[in-house]
């Protein structure tokens, strides 16, 4: 019994003018919409890494903030207060040349047995059981030391590096020519503990004329505030950087301060913040030597109030790795849009020549042509 057939006739001719008019056109739609999938990755990662920079910004400030809060209240304890005052009135009648003599005698015996008495009875005081409590409450705190008028300890956690004043960059910042300031410092490094940290001092004034009397200075731990920041990050080449408005890198993957290194993509950063748009925007595309890096930054603001802590917070990644699963796409629409441009061009080649075989065929001597509906090609499908 003879097999049913279902056949279609269609003209070359008109299978070539589908073809053109709708396999080329969304093969190059849907190229289209692949790259405005690329724009549309960049823009939302962007977005991300610049809110993940604000929250990471703000969790910086407010680690500072905290901890300044915190000397702050130690500063205002009356044990605190009592010992500076009681220190003070001691050296009242001493004019400032013996005072100056005595303080510079006292520093070069510091490490030596002739000041152990006196180191003694600074750890031994009231204000010192204070401040090793205050410790003990906030492990982020290395060191506590009071400080008098003129920078000389009074009471302290541990036993202090220096009798006198070591850092007068400090000491002038945080006395302010008499009206007292909070001082913070860049941060430091402890090579006996190997970790960094920074310096708050916060000032002790009178009750009554507001005048400095003395500060408190303490050793804050920001390891635990870098590690934070430096946490697990979800890819390879994903990093959160924090850098000085100069381009340093304070803290880093695998880096720490005292190496010095300079962030390539900060660069970027500082041209985008000197305009709007790129302020509002809080991320860009930096063109850097190993690549393209997604950027998003944000200021922590701590400089309006810390001269020394002018730190921005940059989360990054390279663009290749942001896009790699949409960029499989993209290849693919690439290759179907050459594929179909190949395929249009093959059958446009094969239509021509067979046309122009099929007319060479049915021509005849005298010039008669065969009547036009048997010169229509037809291709069968069966």
């Amino acid at each position: 019994m003879p097999l049913n057939t279902f056949e279609i006739r269609v003209s070359l001719e008109k299978l070539l003018i589908v073809l053109i008019v709708i396999l080329v056109p969304l093969n190059f739609i849907g190229l289209y919409l692949t790259m405005q999938s690329h724009t549309g990755v960049e823009r939302t990662t962007g977005s991300l890494f610049r809110d993940i920079a604000q929250s990471d910004a703000i969790a910086t400030r407010q680690f500072v903030d905290e901890r300044v809060m915190t000397v702050g209240a130690i500063a205002s304890q009356p044990a605190v207060v009592d010992a500076i005052v009681e220190a003070n009135r001691a050296s009242t009648g001493m004019n400032d040349a013996t005072r100056t003599a005595k303080i510079a005698d006292m520093e070069k015996k510091w490490d030596t047995a002739e000041a152990d008495t006196l180191v003694a009875s600074i750890l031994a005081s009231r204000a010192s059981a204070s401040l090793r409590r205050s410790r003990e409450l906030d492990p982020r705190f290395m060191k506590l030391i009071v400080l008098d008028t003129d920078g000389v300890p009074v009471a302290a956690s541990d036993k202090p590096r220096h009798y006198a004043p070591a850092d007068e960059v400090f000491w002038q910042g945080v006395s302010a020519q008499g009206k007292g300031a909070v001082y913070v410092t860049g941060v430091l490094w402890d090579e006996l503990g190997r970790t960094n940290y920074v310096g708050i001092g916060v000032p002790v004034l009178d009750e009554s004329s507001r005048r400095f009397i003395g500060a408190v200075y303490a050793l804050v731990d920001v390891s635990g505030l870098f590690a934070q920041l430096n946490r697990e990050q979800p890819g390879r080449t994903t990093a959160t950087v924090l850098v000085r408005e100069d381009g340093t890198v304070v803290s880093a993957p695998n880096v720490v301060p005292a190496m010095q290194l300079k962030s390539e993509e900060y660069g970027a950063v500082r041209d985008a913040l000197g305009t709007l748009q790129g302020r509002q925007a809080g991320y860009l595309i930096a063109n850097l030597r190993e690549g393209n890096r997604i950027v998003g930054f944000a200021d922590t603001g701590l400089t309006q109030s810390y001269s020394n802590l002018s730190w921005f917070v940059m989360v990054s990644q390279n663009e290749g790795e942001v896009l790699a699963p949409v960029r499989t796409v993209g290849f693919f629409a690439i290759l179907m849009v050459v594929f179909g441009l190949l395929m249009v061009t093959l059958l446009a080649a094969y239509f021509f020549l067979h046309r122009a075989r099929e007319m060479a065929e049915i021509e005849v001597p005298n010039g008669r042509r065969v009547p036009e509906e048997e010169e229509e090609d037809h291709v069968g499908v069966r």
